[in-house]
């Protein structure tokens, strides 16, 4: 899965003149899944979106999670996520999952956010759909299993 995930004061989705989710503060979730995503997957990364501190304390540190500041997650599935344009100047989408695979994982995503105690709302699958958001911050985080269990780059960890 790979999941752009950003910290908003508002965001909602609409389909066709429809609003059919809408949330306050928290996080909203760009979904996308691949072909070797499991619902166990899923729900790794849901247990990694409620508990990422990227809410201010009171000195403005990042030290809240979702769960701590009682926000909601607004689920937006999104297959242009794993566009190859490598070549080529139109989008190659073979690396998304067919809609039998991901339908099954994001439901058990959205599933597992709600069993950690978070309110989820969310947007229609294969439906053209209008996001707006208030990106708070910005703050923009990107998590993708494809690359969950590989070390930190010898940078990353220096600065760490």
């Amino acid at each position: 899965m790979r999941l752009i995930i950003q910290r908003v004061s508002h965001a909602a989705v609409r389909v066709e003149q429809a609003t059919v989710g809408e949330i306050g503060q928290g996080l909203l979730v760009l979904a996308g899944v691949t072909t070797s995503d499991t619902p166990a997957t899923a729900a790794l990364l849901a247990e990694k979106t409620a508990h990422l501190r990227v809410f201010a304390d009171a000195e403005g540190k990042f030290n809240h999670s979702l769960l701590e500041v009682a926000g909601a997650a607004l689920v937006v599935s999104q297959f242009t996520l794993y566009a190859d344009v490598r070549k080529g100047r139109r989008p190659n989408f073979t690396a998304a999952a067919a809609p039998g695979l991901a339908v099954p994982v994001l439901e058990a995503y959205v599933q597992s956010l709600r069993e950690l105690g978070i309110a989820v709302q969310t947007g229609q699958f294969g439906a053209m759909m209008q996001v707006t958001l208030v990106n708070e911050g910005p703050v923009t985080i990107i998590l993708d299993s494809t690359n969950w269990e590989q070390p930190r780059s010898v940078a990353a960890r220096s600065n760490a």
